[in-house]
């Protein structure tokens, strides 16, 4: 067997990305297709319409959650774009994602995440969290969200 082949028993058993990672990053390059497509034919992007249809998907107490975000983004960041981002929904600004939202189901995890990405203005010190594990909303969750986004594209 020559260095670049690989065997079929290799094949199957390979272990790196799971079947969750590999589709979110088929999701992604759907994206990127889609989003050089538009500019290739003077398109306008709909990314609200996409992230909503991403939060419409999702499982009954995601969702909910996921449209709570999104209107707490909408009302304390204007500014922010909505996208969708390796299948999840997502705001950016100047096209960097700030934002997101990850729905338990998308990797099988116990819990949903908001996360944050490097062009949010979160720093403090050396250190500061940039995802949170969410179960539900409360009113105090929903009013640190609101403070979170803020920060984030202060």
């Amino acid at each position: 067997m020559k260095d670049n082949e690989v065997s079929a028993t290799s094949a199957t058993t390979y272990e790196g990305f799971t079947e969750e990672e590999r589709a979110a990053m088929k999701e992604r390059g759907q994206e990127l297709k889609t989003a050089s497509r538009r500019k290739a034919g003077g398109g306008k992007a709909d990314g609200e319409s996409e992230v909503l249809q991403k939060i419409a998907e999702m499982p009954d107490a995601d969702r909910i959650m996921a449209e709570r975000i999104h209107a707490i983004v909408k009302e304390n960041a204007p500014e922010l774009v909505p996208k969708t981002w390796y299948g999840m929904p997502a705001y950016a600004r100047d096209g960097k994602v700030v934002c997101f939202f990850q729905s338990s189901q998308k990797f099988k995890a116990r819990y949903a995440t908001l996360g944050f990405d490097e062009a949010a203005n979160l720093d403090d010190g050396s250190m500061w969290p940039t995802a949170y594990a969410l179960t539900k909303l409360t009113a105090a969750d929903e009013k640190r969200i609101a403070e979170l986004v803020k920060k984030a594209v202060s």
